[in-house]
């Protein structure tokens, strides 16, 4: 828990505001009992001369009683507020008191004092804390809350010379799916439980907060070694190792942490959560499900990525990005299409991975117009092969669900002369978590013009047989993540055997991606396979090699299928 010292004044604004619009009797102390503030019935009613130096003696004296007193203390060692009820030399009562603990200290409720509402009045005082409580915590998790958090870290900053503290922001790893397809009763489930754990590994120094969502935050007080914020740090991933147990289902969620400390990263407030934020980020960026502590190189890493992003806004006008086509291989026959992969190559920085800029497109807007453009370039290209090659393009989720798409795809064709049977979009699981009437008639509207659609990735998200039942597809993708470990693992061939049989009973074709051995492609082309796609069988190309591809592969094999 966080020192007296440091958290002296972190709720005095909220204190104030609710002084300044209560008209109750009411008087907030220190942990030593002296006055700090009280509401202006409070200051009239009082029958102390002076409440500067005034204590919680000299404006209720009547607690110093034995019983009284030890109601005071029990609030004070428990924090559970207490009704003290003050009685006269004939033990009629003649004043309520609620006592109930603060950060700094304690505050007194004082009900009216007509003994006819007595137990009325007391029950109303409760209220009052109880609201002052949830004023300053979180209602789901019970943890302190933001407006806290804030007061919190801003009196404990600057920090004295020769201490340190510890901040930590926490974000939940595949939180988002289990709202989208188990319902927010679901997720709230799963943020009551993730509060717990993170409280579970937290000492006497430590307090955690739930910021919003699924974002939490800890300080960690007279930090003795940075060493110590990675402990504690990895502590709160390890406790999210084990599965959320959610109505009889497991669900994995797991944490990554970010940490700055102060006043290396930071002595201001602004400064530290941006500091923190940025480690955050590099743990997210890592792979997930780790704690990363703020280095200056992480900032320049975060304005590289900035640099990057105001790039991607004219790298379209500029023509920085360009198509490369990886083949489909037919097992016993040869090529039979391609699939379209967007690349960006950056004047200074050279060829910037999908993985990187794609998502930066999407969250600036820019997926459509890219989209577009990468779709009708594709087609182009498609039109200078055999007739009876295909050519595959990613839909992103963005894409997908931007108004328009069915026109825009309509439009291409027709402008392109491609035969609609020659195109096959690839859509992930992930637009689909939704499953709106919207999503259905797209699909459906694409199919109707005599497109193809394929499942991309299947098998790597939520309910991926609900999908299969509702939306027309006529292609699954096998995610590469079963074709790796498929000629020694049993249970991969398990999984990838059925899916075959599945899409084949639904009358779906099945392709399999990542295929980069020779076994891989053997088993998988005894097991009826109708696709294969992989480095084994052939790299992305640019359009100009394909024709070159195209000669010197033929229709050879499979097993004899060349590489370039």
């Amino acid at each position: 828990m966080p020192d007296a010292d440091a958290t002296k004044s972190a709720s005095s604004s909220i204190e104030s505001d609710f002084l300044a619009h209560t008209d109750e009797l009411i008087s907030f102390y220190d942990e030593s009992f002296h006055l700090i503030d009280c509401s202006m019935p409070q200051r009239n009613a009082s029958s102390v001369d002076s409440l500067v130096e005034a204590t919680l003696w000299h404006v209720y004296p009547e607690l110093l009683a034995p019983r009284p007193k030890a109601a005071v203390d029990f609030v004070v060692a428990n924090g559970i507020p207490r009704s003290i009820e003050i009685t006269d030399a004939k033990g009629r009562v003649h004043r309520t008191l609620v006592v109930f603990r603060t950060d700094r200290g304690i505050g007194v409720s004082e009900a009216k004092s007509d003994t006819t509402c007595r137990e009325t009045s007391s029950q109303s005082e409760s209220d009052r804390a109880l609201l002052l409580h949830q004023a300053t915590h979180d209602v789901l998790t019970g943890l302190p809350n933001r407006r806290q958090f804030s007061d919190q870290l801003r009196a404990a900053l600057p920090v004295p010379t020769g201490a340190k503290l510890a901040l930590m922001q926490i974000d939940l790893d595949d939180f988002k799916p289990i709202n989208d397809t188990l319902g927010h009763g679901a997720g709230d489930t799963v943020l009551k439980m993730a509060a717990e754990r993170i409280k579970g590994v937290l000492g006497e120094r430590e307090l955690a907060y739930r910021l919003a969502g699924d974002e939490f935050a800890v300080i960690q007080w007279k930090l003795e070694q940075p060493r110590e914020a990675e402990r504690l740090a990895e502590a709160i991933v390890n406790a999210f190792k084990d599965p959320f147990a959610v109505d009889g289902i497991s669900l994995f969620v797991g944490a990554s942490v970010g940490i700055a400390i102060a006043p290396a990263d930071g002595n201001e407030i602004e400064q530290l959560m941006k500091a923190a934020d940025i480690a955050l980020y590099a743990a997210k960026k890592d792979g997930r499900g780790r704690a990363r502590t703020f280095t200056r190189s992480m900032l320049i890493v975060l304005e590289q990525r900035e640099m990057l992003r105001r790039s991607l806004r004219t790298a379209l006008q500029e023509g920085q990005f360009f198509i490369e086509f990886q083949p489909f291989v037919k097992p016993r026959a040869s090529v039979v299409g391609f699939e379209a992969l967007l690349r960006w190559r950056h004047p200074l920085v050279g060829i910037i991975p999908p993985s990187v800029f794609i998502p930066m497109a999407e969250a600036d807007g820019l997926m459509s117009e890219i989209g577009q453009w990468m779709l009708e370039q594709a087609c182009r290209a498609a039109m200078t092969w055999p007739s009876y090659f295909t050519v595959a393009v990613n839909l992103s989720p963005a894409e997908f669900l931007h108004e328009g798409l069915t026109d825009r795809v309509a439009q291409i064709l027709d402008l392109t002369g491609i035969r609609a049977d020659r195109l096959e979009l690839e859509i992930t699981e992930s637009v689909l978590l939704e499953r709106t009437i919207n999503n259905l008639d797209t699909l459906n509207t694409l199919s109707l013009l005599g497109v193809q659609i394929s499942l991309d990735d299947f098998g790597t998200y939520y309910s991926s047989l609900s999908y299969l039942k509702n939306f027309p597809f006529d292609t699954i993708k096998i995610d590469q993540y079963f074709i790796k470990d498929l000629e020694h693992d049993e249970k991969s061939q398990t999984i990838v055997r059925s899916i075959i049989a599945l899409a084949h009973g639904l009358g779906m074709d099945v392709t399999a991606e990542g295929v980069e051995t020779e076994g891989q492609a053997a088993w998988l082309q005894k097991e009826g396979c109708d696709r294969l796609q992989g480095y084994f069988l052939g790299f992305p190309l640019p359009a100009a090699a394909i024709g070159d591809f195209l000669r010197k592969s033929g229709a050879i094999p499979l097993a004899g299928a060349l590489r370039t």
